[in-house]
């Protein structure tokens, strides 16, 4: 079969009409970054910011426009806030009024668990945090920010797509206590995500802010691997209280861990610590301990860049049982040895960031 071709695209949104301006929204150059992948299509709407809630229907009569093209297997159509030019810059290089609102001030701290590289256990790490936040009865909510690749759905056992009572603002699908968002809720398993920035952005941008999270104690954002797009997004539209950095013990690993702690200090966001996982494995046979990836390098790279040393997670089957087959170490045993990591972990997050007296960071991203 083939492969739609951008015309196609824009010739079916010629008929979508901006419900303000009167012209459709091709005309008035609103759609940017199409993406075609074997029948697979995306593409962003700019919209004022201000009119963003708005402009759900026209989304949707976007997607349904092109998805009436033969040959198109599914759409995916992203709203993103186009932000007015301004003449004047600031010392910074960056054009004076043109800061974008900040998402999710009205929820508690959010802690981003990020790491430099990816299949270091972030994602893993991330949802045993989140459970042990929630069972020590805190109103805990969870938002997997990995466009590419996300985990939540495998790891919390969750299939359902999110409801949305109006058309316009998603609820988030609760699970073992947590509040829960991803793209994966809203994406075959198997289809990929073939998006570009712009794209990965938006849908980040939606999730955040397109979604009822009502009351929530503390929220835990899963970062994608590596410094990219994501990661900036987060740095300028959430005033974060903080990142921690997930690393396993070698040089390698290590290598990229600390260019995601430099990149979160860079852009003034706190680093709460690092945390080693996989630091060992425990034989379940003979109990024997072996220091597979070494052992140690994230806490000595800890003391060498100034910031707090979380705690060291094993290796060890029951964690990874736990995040393949939906049901997490924290639910499976909730009082356990392996638990009582993550909960300690929790505890002293819980005490850096309730306990500060300074105001929520609003960063700036300075690019040289």
């Amino acid at each position: 079969m083939a492969e739609v071709e951008n015309d196609q695209i824009l010739k079916a949104l010629e008929k979508i009409l901006d419900p303000d301006k009167g012209q459709d929204i091709v005309s008035l150059d609103m759609i940017s970054g199409i993406v075609c992948q074997n029948g697979n299509i995306g593409f962003t709407i700019e919209v004022d910011a201000g009119r963003g809630k708005k402009m759900e229907p026209l989304r949707l009569a976007a997607e349904k426009a092109v998805m009436a093209i033969p040959g198109v297997i599914s759409v995916t159509a992203v709203l993103t806030a186009a932000i007015a030019e301004n003449n004047s810059h600031n010392s910074t290089g960056q054009k004076a009024g043109n800061q974008p609102t900040k998402l999710l001030e009205n929820i508690g701290p959010v802690i981003a668990v990020a790491s430099g590289k990816g299949g270091v256990g972030k994602s893993t790490t991330s949802v045993n945090l989140a459970l042990a936040f929630a069972q020590k009865g805190l109103s805990t909510a969870i938002l997997d920010a990995d466009i590419y690749g996300p985990s939540l759905p495998l790891m919390l056992g969750i299939s359902e797509k999110p409801h949305s009572p109006d058309g316009k603002i998603l609820l988030p699908i609760e699970k073992y206590g947590l509040k829960c968002m991803s793209i994966g809720f809203m994406v075959p398993a198997d289809t990929p995500t073939i998006w570009r920035g712009p794209m990965v952005m938006g849908a980040l941008e939606q999730m955040m802010q397109d979604v009822k999270w009502g009351e929530v104690d503390v929220l835990i954002v899963d970062m994608p691997p590596g410094t990219g797009d994501a990661q900036l997004t987060m740095a300028q539209r959430v005033a974060m209280a903080g990142a921690v950095i997930v690393s396993t013990p070698q040089d390698l690993a290590l290598l990229d861990a600390r260019k995601g702690l430099n990149m979160f200090k860079r852009v003034e966001v706190p680093v709460l610590g690092i945390i080693e996982n996989m630091s060992y494995f425990l034989c379940p046979n003979c109990g024997e301990r072996s220091e597979i990836f070494t052992h140690g390098g994230a806490k000595r790279a800890a003391v060498q860049m100034g910031v707090d040393f979380l705690g060291e997670v094993p290796l060890e089957m029951a964690i990874r049982e736990g995040s393949d087959n939906g049901k997490p170490i924290l639910v499976s045993e909730p009082k356990g040895p392996r638990s009582e990591i993550y909960h300690t972990i929790a505890k002293n997050l819980w005490e850096k960031v309730s306990d500060s007296n300074s105001q929520p960071i609003n960063p700036q991203i300075i690019i040289e």
